[in-house]
């Protein structure tokens, strides 16, 4: 009996004494942005892509389909390193992705449904090719970050068990990028595209004509370009340039973006921000001479004439013509007519141009965007006001002293628009981060990744404590990230001294959309419900290797645990 409790006590004593063996932890499910409506991570054999997968594209399947499975391909080739051909059935493969358009129609225009089966298949379904499109997007995230590199790494590509149900919020949702200010080259236009493409976005808002420049070729107007094209912020005549896009590279650029699901909407500011113009066209000045290029930094430094009848009328022809280019290299549905910060002009002589300009465009058969000061002129219905106003309108709104920004959404409300949201507080991708950031500006203050995530689209124009709101679900078209060029210069505190202070334009534009860039895309695509900051602050820290893998030169903000 002494033996046994001995020994026993020695066993115990033993056990005690060596190191302990941590339980298999469960690995982490995958940080998905945006975060989808559903999903399930039920654990289990994941899928596991080698060199025998394939992608299937089931018959009959639309030419569409194989679009993205192509692009699915070439995504997956050159960091796995296998052929992954697009073909009708996976011919005995051990692991397959297949696509299939045929899904219910309850998932829309860009839901998809995608799930696990049998450690073998990773099944994508949607009711059309554009939600196959972004479930894609998904899929490349279920896979190890460096899928994303542009050279063969080291494996396995494990698909984990997943089943995720999926649809946007908004079907509105856009990146803006303004190449007036700062010329921005092609390839670098479709590789923010990409990049925005990635996160579920649909719309890209090209702001193509500025005070410092005018980007976009015009038949029979050659001076708007080789005149108007030579300048940018900080660049004078003769510095470089002209910068403008062929009609070639600008018809390439639309088709680019097409194949990704995603809508140019073309930005034709006036009646201010138009000093280019007023460089290249003399009849639009009110003393017929074409005023010198500018490249300065200031706004509300121009506008067109508008004070006689053959003026107006010289501007009228003026927009008839650029509109109808514009929309004729254009296929999709909207064209931006801007209307803000104009100086020094009259309700009658804004309220005309607006007229003038809307009409031009639905005669060219597009639906009317504008900044929200288009509302203080007669709109068609189904407008869109770009709401870029800030927390300061919020306290004002059912006061007896609204702010004239609310008063303009009222406006544009009762004539039957809708709002496109882009608080500049929240959604301007130029405001520093923190008073370190070496670019970009601070006038809305500055805007953290936290900042930039914790907003909604429907309380930001509604009273603080929720009392009164000026819109609903319905009348909220979407959301618009914003990235001005004005300030795409290291020392942006002050005006710059040397052209040398100017990165190239990729760096500028990676540093300050990412990592706010996402947030925003959560906002517009993801339930209201579902939003919640330390659950997203984890999800993006996972995505920093992403970036890296991409060539993203990213900020790396202390807000974020970056893995």
């Amino acid at each position: 009996m002494r033996i046994a409790m001995v020994l026993a006590l020695l066993s115990t004593s033993l056990l005690l004494s060596l190191p302990s063996t941590p339980a298999s932890a469960e690995p982490e499910p995958p940080r998905i942005i945006p975060q989808p409506v559903s999903q399930h991570f039920p654990g289990g054999p994941g899928v596991s892509l080698g060199e025998d997968s394939v992608i299937v594209v089931r018959r009959p399947q639309a030419a569409a389909v194989r679009d993205v499975a192509g692009l699915l391909a070439g995504v997956l080739r050159p960091s796995t390193g296998f052929a992954l051909p697009v073909r009708h059935h996976p011919y005995g493969a051990a692991g397959w992705i297949e696509l299939d358009a045929r899904g219910p129609a309850e998932l829309g225009q860009e839901g998809y449904r995608l799930r696990t089966e049998g450690g073998k298949r990773v099944l994508l379904q949607a009711h059309t090719a554009e939600g196959l499109f972004r479930g894609v997007q998904t899929l490349r995230q279920l896979l190890p970050a460096k899928v994303e590199a542009a050279t063969r790494q080291d494996g396995p590509w494990t698909i984990p068990a997943a089943d995720i149900t999926d649809r946007p919020r908004f079907g509105y949702r856009g990146f803006m990028l303004d190449v007036g200010r700062r010329f921005v080259p092609p390839a670098d236009v479709k590789r923010f595209i990409d990049q925005a493409a990635r996160y579920k976005m649909n719309v890209f808002h090209w702001h193509l004509t500025e005070d410092q420049g005018w980007r976009i070729p015009i038949e029979g107007m050659p001076e708007l370009t080789t005149v108007g094209g030579s300048t940018q912020s900080g660049w004078r005549p003769g510095t470089g340039g002209p910068w403008f896009y062929t009609p070639q590279e600008y018809r390439d650029i639309v088709a680019y973006a097409a194949q990704r699901y995603v809508t140019v909407v073309p930005e034709i500011d006036g009646p201010g921000h138009t000093a280019a113009a007023l460089a290249s066209v003399p009849g639009l000045n009110c003393n017929d001479t074409a005023r010198p290029p500018y490249y300065g930094f200031d706004v509300r430094v121009s506008i067109l004439c508008l004070t006689d009848e053959r003026h107006r009328a010289n501007v009228r022809d003026f927009v008839g013509k650029v509109f109808k280019e514009t929309a004729a290299l254009n296929p999709g549905p909207y064209l931006h007519i801007g209307g803000d910060e104009v100086p020094s002009v009259t309700r009658e002589q804004y309220a005309g141009y607006i007229k003038d300009a809307a009409d031009a465009a639905v005669a060219n058969g597009k639906r009317v965007i504008g900044w929200h000061q288009i509302a203080d002129g007669p709109l068609p219905p189904g407008s869109l006001l770009q709401y870029w106003g800030d927390a300061s309108d919020r306290p004002t709104i059912g006061t007896a002293n609204e702010s004239a920004n609310v008063r303009q959404i009222r406006a544009g409300l009762a004539q039957d628009a809708q709002v496109l949201v882009s608080p500049a507080d929240r959604a301007y991708l130029d405001m520093k981060y923190d008073a370190q950031t070496p670019y970009g500006l601070q006038w809305a203050g500055l805007v953290s990744v936290q900042k930039a995530y914790s907003w909604d689209p429907v309380t930001a124009l509604a009273r603080p404590d929720g009392s009164q709101g000026l819109v609903t679900e319905e009348q909220v078209a979407g959301v618009e990230a914003a990235l001005w060029t004005d300030r795409a210069y290291r020392g942006s505190s002050r005006l710059p001294t040397s052209l040398d202070q100017f990165p190239a334009p990729a760096v500028y534009m990676d540093y300050m959309s990412f990592p706010r860039l996402p947030a925003l895309a959560e906002i517009a695509w993801s339930p209201a419900a579902a939003k919640d900051w330390e659950g997203f602050r984890a999800r993006l820290g996972a995505h920093g290797p992403r970036w890296e893998a991409q060539g993203i030169g990213f900020f790396r903000s202390a807000e974020i645990d970056w893995r």
